[in-house]
């Protein structure tokens, strides 16, 4: 199954190495937006797209390269870090899965986990999840990985 990996880390580089751990599982090429032109993902079985969140969204350097990607019929999920956990009646996550399935493709499963994070409130003591994503959430990004190659058709 040939997968890309389009991911945004700017912070600490937090997605990137979730990123990198569900790569390795899946032998994907891991890039940037910037880095990616919009046709690549349609070269793809699997696609997945991520980033760190930032005032509940995700990163809009992510969000304006999905929106200009062109139809499609592949098939994708969602992946992200932040500091604080998702919101059930409002998941950071859900806007980019609609755009995305607004884009013909169909969207597997989400992946959420903890990380550094720094923003403005938590500056001034430092940060908040200093040490994550840690081994046991870069193991959960990997069995997380490993589903997707277990269960190839299972959508969210």
């Amino acid at each position: 199954m040939k997968t890309l990996l389009v991911c945004t880390s700017v912070s600490h580089g937090n997605t990137r190495r979730v990123a990198e751990a569900m790569a390795d599982v899946l032998d994907a090429r891991v890039v940037a937006p910037q880095e990616a032109a919009a046709a690549d993902p349609a070269g793809y079985d699997l696609v997945g797209f991520g980033s760190g969140v930032f005032s509940q969204r995700m990163h809009p350097d992510l969000l304006g390269f999905v929106r200009a990607l062109p139809t499609s019929s592949g098939r994708a999920f969602v992946f992200a870090t932040s500091g604080l956990p998702e919101l059930p009646f409002a998941p950071y996550t859900r806007p980019l899965v609609r755009l995305l399935q607004a884009k013909g493709f169909a969207v597997e499963v989400t992946f959420t986990c903890r990380a550094f994070d720094t923003w403005a409130p938590f500056k001034p003591i430092g940060g908040i999840n200093k040490h994550r994503p840690n081994g046991d959430d870069l193991s959960a990004a990997r069995a997380f990985a490993e589903e997707l190659t277990d269960h190839p058709t299972t959508t969210a």
